[in-house]
């Protein structure tokens, strides 16, 4: 079975998620100044939330809002007064991962969706069922399954019980962020939100002492960087979007609530393009490698597909380098265009000169050369050197609002 797909995009602040809706998203995720698994992101005040939901309802496009931290003893009476504020603000989910707070979920705000955080780690049908009898529209399964087990999850369970997947972004070396290794080594607890990802960290072996297994070492390769033996790669499906378009999900999710505005756009607008491209004529679907490169220009590890179609421990999913490839400068965003002069308003220096890309809604960067340039006042500058500037540039062809000029 095909479903219309959901493309559903990260949101970090107000306006990363006016950057995935403006680039496709047909729903977003964000949270609360707590109770959220990304507890360094912006985030969104409960009266944010409002007015986010509102802006988003008004184009369409459905809000979530993530509760799947798993809260400890003292913390319930707080939770319940943020739920209790949510009350009237017409979300239209909850995701949620700890049984107390499904519980509570139900009884604060029982008109509002519950869907199935990752956090539980989701890898069967009967698990599933499980959470549908408890009361939840959505599960978001693991990323530890393989396309084939998620095919045969969708066969055994009801129809009306939607299932969502991660489609992009960064992995975690533990069952779908279920791990201590944070809180054991720098206080900080990941199920609480606060991860310093140590698996991220440069880790050197000075001696390696197995006697139970003196025939499986495991493959270590030092590079001029260090070992990065628990740094995972990025997932990346852009290249198979029949394969999950024809698996019977609901959803497919962008990760990235840290990452920046310009990169919920790019993304979204990547996967936006394929999954129209498909769903417009599936017999006749071609893959178009520029999604791919767009895709490249975000900032982001090396990439691989993950789960979907092996087992990547055992398909050299660990970075070769840990840090990140790096984006294309974000230069401005669009707020104008009349008579061949587009107006900007700037995210990072740019001068007279630099060839630029400019990426819309539903196309690829394009590229072009600033001729010359001009401040607010219409008075020549060499430069735009101060984020949050207003300037003026030569446009070769017409520019939206919103349009995002980046570093060709």
């Amino acid at each position: 079975m095909i479903y219309k797909p959901e493309i559903l995009s990260p949101a970090g602040n107000f306006e990363k998620m006016k950057a995935a809706i403006l680039y496709g998203a047909d729903a977003v995720y964000l949270a609360g100044n707590r109770f959220g698994m990304r507890a360094a992101a912006d985030n969104f005040s409960v009266e944010e939330i409002f007015e986010a939901v509102k802006y988003a309802h008004e184009r369409n496009v459905k809000v979530y809002v993530t509760v799947n931290t798993m809260p400890k003893v003292g913390e319930y009476k707080a939770l319940e007064e943020y739920l209790c504020a949510l009350r009237g603000s017409g979300i239209d989910a909850v995701i949620v991962a700890d049984l107390g707070v499904i519980d509570l979920v139900k009884r604060v705000l029982p008109e509002v969706e519950l869907h199935i955080s990752t956090q539980t780690s989701i890898v069967s049908p009967q698990t599933c069922m499980a959470y549908y009898r408890m009361g939840a529209k959505r599960v978001v399964l693991a990323r530890e399954l393989s396309l084939k087990e998620i095919i045969e999850i969708r066969k055994a369970i009801p129809e009306d019980l939607e299932l969502e997947v991660f489609i992009h972004g960064s992995m975690c070396v533990s069952w779908s962020g279920r791990c201590l290794l944070s809180e054991h080594l720098t206080g900080r607890d990941a199920n609480c939100g606060a991860c310093t990802q140590p698996c991220r960290w440069n880790y050197k072996l000075y001696e390696i002492i197995e006697d139970k297994r003196p025939d499986s070492p495991l493959p270590i390769e030092q590079t001029e960087h260090g070992t990065f033996i628990m740094s995972s790669k990025d997932m990346c499906m852009i290249e198979h979007i029949p394969e999950l378009l024809s698996a019977g999900i609901k959803s497919f999710k962008i990760e990235g609530r840290m990452k920046s505005a310009y990169y919920t756009a790019v993304t979204t607008n990547a996967y936006r393009m394929a999954f129209d491209r498909y769903m417009a004529d599936p017999e006749n679907y071609v893959y178009d490698p520029a999604w791919k490169n767009e895709l490249e220009s975000v900032s982001h590890r090396e990439y691989n597909t993950g789960y979907f179609f092996g087992n990547p421990i055992l398909d050299a999913n660990v970075c070769e380098y840990n840090g990140y490839l790096r984006e294309k400068a974000y230069i401005a965003q669009a707020l104008g265009y009349e008579d061949g002069v587009a107006t900007f308003i700037q995210r990072n220096k740019v001068c007279v000169g630099d060839k630029v890309e400019v990426i819309s809604p539903g196309k690829c960067g394009i590229a072009f050369d600033i001729e010359w340039m001009t401040d607010e006042k219409g008075e020549d500058i060499a430069s735009a050197p101060h984020p949050g500037m207003i300037f003026k540039i030569n446009a070769p062809f017409e520019i939206l609002e919103g349009d995002i000029i980046r570093m060709a």
